[in-house]
């Protein structure tokens, strides 16, 4: 993976994507729900995974908010 798995995003939907991953690790998401479309890009980058169907991040995913 990247160092940074948002690169080829514009600067606002990096951003939008980084407070989903936060959002789903917070567990926030019946007040902020993410995106069907977010879950996908972030799915796709290996970052989130379904478990249960509940969002999960993943190591990766974990990774990109601790650095």
């Amino acid at each position: 993976m990247a160092d940074n798995p948002f690169a080829d995003f514009s600067l606002e939907r990096a951003i939008a994507l980084r407070w989903a991953l936060r959002d789903i690790q917070a567990r926030r998401l019946k007040m902020s729900p993410v995106s069907d479309d977010d879950l996908r890009v972030l799915s796709e980058l290996g970052l989130v995974e379904l478990r249960d169907e509940n969002p999960v991040l993943t190591h990766a995913g974990m990774a990109v908010l601790s650095g």
